[in-house]
């Protein structure tokens, strides 16, 4: 079982900027794939950012140039970097893990998501 803290979050103006941070939980679960996603109200979860072990990054399309997802090497800890945000960022941004490859599915694993505000 994998469990998955998020920090970070909260309210910010349009154009400012605001970091999350999700660390996983020390598990004997192998996690390759980490990443973020959001979902606002009557809206399908999407895809924010991910990053694979080796260094692999996808990010959604309405984020990109303005967002930086990062890792710290040989530990399950992940950064989002949002610079630029707009009021349509405004979400619950929800932390993954994944034991798979991919960079393009969300894996197994959850966190309990933390608000993120942009006010115009």
């Amino acid at each position: 079982q994998v469990q998955l803290v998020e920090s970070g979050g909260g309210l910010v103006q349009a154009g400012g900027s605001m970091r999350l941070s999700c660390a996983a939980s020390r598990s004997t679960f192998s996690i390759n794939v980490m990443g973020w996603y959001r979902q606002a109200p009557g809206k399908q979860r999407e895809l924010v950012a991910v990053i694979s072990r080796d260094g692999r990054i996808n990010y959604g399309d309405s984020v990109k140039g303005r967002f930086g997802i990062s890792r710290v090497s040989g530990e399950n800890t992940m950064y989002l970097q949002m610079n630029s945000l707009k009021p349509e960022d405004t979400a619950v941004y929800y932390c993954n893990a994944a034991g798979h490859s991919s960079v393009t599915i969300p894996g197994a694993y959850w966190g309990q998501g933390t608000q993120v505000t942009v006010s115009s």
